[in-house]
C-alpha cells in the first residue's frame, strides 16, 4: 500500500491598499504583508492606488479593479486582503469580479486571534469580537452564510453560529459579555490579593513582535512562544522576577500591539489590557531596529493614555539592539533601556531602572539589633526581605532590604 501525504493548501494572497492620506498607506501595507505571513498564507504581490476616497462598490477605482482581475488570473490568486474595513457589498462585488475570496484587515487580525488564543478568556475575547464585527455584515450576505467556509477569516465562532439569525447571535453576545464578567471579577480579585499582599506588578507592553516574550523568557524563564510572527503571543503571562536588592515583582506579558487596531478588539480585551493600566510599572518594548520604532512606540504610548496609564512610570525599553551598530545604541537612564532580550545584553541596566522606578524607596541595610529588640527581626521578615541573620555578643546582626520607613524607625541600629 502507498502512503500519499496531505498537505493542507496555502493561500496566495494579493495585498490590496487604498492610499486616500489618511495614514501611512505603505507603512500600513507591509505591516500587512507581515500579518498575512503570521495567519500562514503566502502574500504574492501588494497593489496600491491613491484616491480621494475609496469606491463604495469595489474599493478600488474600475481601471485598477482590471489589473487586480488580471493579477488574480496570472498568479493563481486565492486570497485577496484589503487594508481596510470592507462593506459586505465591496465584498460581494470584489468577489465576482476576481473570482477570489476576499477578506479585509480586521477579519484577518481576528483570524490571527481566533488562531493564538488559548486560553478561555482569550477565547470568549475573540469570539465576541469577532462577532460584533460580523453582526452589522449579515445583512445582504443571504445564502452565501450557509456555505462551509475554510482557511483565513474562516477561524473562530464557527459556521453554524454565521447560519443563525440576528436574536441568537446577540443571545450569544450577551452570554459572552457574562462569561467574560466572571473571568474580569476573577482578575480583579487576584489583582486586589496582590495589593493586600503588597505585590509589585510590572507590565511588558508593545507593539507586536517587539521581543517581548523573548524579553520575559530571559528574566524568569517562562516558557512563553517567542516566534518571529505578529501575534505569536496572545494569552497574559505571568510570573515572578527577582531583582538584583533581592525585591520580588510580579512580571506580566500581555497582549501585543498594531497601528490601526479594531476598536472591538481593544473593547474585547479591554480586562487583559487593564492588567497594564493597573500596574506599578510599565516596560514599553519596542523593536529598535525598525525604520519605524518611533511610530511603533507612539501606538503604544496613545493606548496606555487611553486606558489612563498617565501617572504610571514607563521605562522604555529598545529591545534587538544587537541588530544595531554602537552608534545608534543611545545612553541608558531611568526612563529608557536599550537590551537585546535573545542576547541578555542591557539586562542589568534594565533591572536597575526597574528599581528606580519602584513605588516604594528600598534600601540594603546592615544592622545590630539589641537582644531586646529581637521582635524587630520578625517584622523584618514579614514586611521586607531578610537576607541574612546571625547572633553575635554584640547583638543580633542583620542583613536585609526594607523600605524607606522603615529605614527611619531603625536608623540608630543600622551600620551600613
Amino acid at each position: 500500500m502507498d502512503l500519499i501525504e496531505t498537505k493542507e493548501k496555502i493561500d496566495r494572497a494579493l495585498l490590496i491598499s487604498v492610499d486616500t492620506g489618511k495614514f501611512d498607506a505603505q507603512a500600513s501595507l507591509d505591516e500587512l504583508w507581515e500579518l498575512c505571513e503570521s495567519a500562514g498564507a503566502e502574500p504574492v504581490l501588494t497593489v496600491m492606488q491613491k484616491l480621494d476616497k475609496v469606491e463604495s462598490a469595489t474599493y478600488v477605482g474600475s481601471g485598477k479593479l482590471e489589473e487586480i482581475k488580471e493579477i488574480c488570473r496570472s498568479y493563481e490568486i486565492d486570497l485577496i486582503i484589503c487594508d481596510s474595513e470592507l462593506s459586505p457589498t465591496q465584498i460581494k462585488n470584489l468577489e465576482r469580479e476576481c473570482d477570489a475570496r476576499v477578506i479585509d484587515r480586521t477579519t484577518l487580525i481576528l483570524d490571527i486571534f481566533a488562531l493564538r488564543a488559548k486560553s478561555r478568556e482569550g477565547k470568549l475575547q475573540v469570539e465576541l469580537a469577532q462577532l460584533k464585527y460580523l453582526l452589522p455584515r449579515l445583512t445582504g450576505k443571504g445564502i452565501e452564510l450557509s456555505r462551509l467556509g475554510g482557511g483565513i477569516g474562516t477561524r473562530g465562532p464557527g459556521e453554524t453560529k454565521l447560519e443563525t439569525d440576528r436574536r441568537h447571535i446577540h443571545r450569544r453576545m450577551e452570554t459572552l459579555k457574562s462569561q467574560l464578567k466572571d473571568v474580569e471579577n476573577h482578575r480583579q480579585r487576584l489583582r486586589e490579593r496582590r495589593g493586600k499582599d503588597g505585590v509589585i506588578t510590572v507590565s511588558i507592553v508593545g507593539y507586536t513582535n517587539a521581543g517581548k516574550s523573548t524579553l520575559m523568557n530571559y528574566l524568569t524563564d517562562a516558557g512563553v512562544l517567542a516566534q518571529d510572527k505578529l501575534f505569536a503571543t496572545l494569552d497574559p503571562t505571568s510570573r515572578a522576577l527577582k531583582l538584583p536588592s533581592g525585591v520580588t515583582v510580579m512580571l506580566i506579558d500581555t497582549v501585543g500591539l498594531v497601528r490601526r487596531l479594531p476598536h472591538g478588539l481593544v473593547e474585547a480585551f479591554k480586562s487583559t489590557l487593564e492588567e497594564a493600566a493597573l500596574s506599578d510599572i510599565i516596560l514599553n518594548v519596542c523593536d529598535a531596529s525598525s525604520s519605524e520604532a518611533s511610530v511603533h512606540m507612539k501606538v503604544t504610548a496613545d493606548l496606555l493614555c487611553e486606558l489612563g496609564c498617565g501617572d504610571t512610570p514607563i521605562i522604555n525599553v529598545y529591545n534587538k539592539c544587537d541588530k544595531l551598530s554602537p552608534l545608534e545604541i543611545g545612553a541608558d537612564n531611568e526612563n529608557n533601556v536599550h537590551i537585546s532580550a535573545k542576547e541578555g545584553k542591557g539586562i542589568e541596566n534594565l533591572l536597575n531602572a526597574i528599581e528606580s522606578n519602584l513605588p516604594v524607596k528600598i534600601k540594603k541595610v546592615k544592622m545590630v539589633l539589641p537582644f531586646s529588640k529581637g521582635s524587630v527581626s520578625n517584622e523584618i521578615r514579614t514586611k521586607a526581605t531578610l537576607i541574612s541573620e546571625n547572633y553575635t555578643a554584640e547583638g543580633i546582626e542583620i542583613e536585609a532590604i526594607i523600605d524607606e520607613e522603615m529605614y527611619l524607625t531603625l536608623k540608630e541600629y543600622i551600620k551600613e
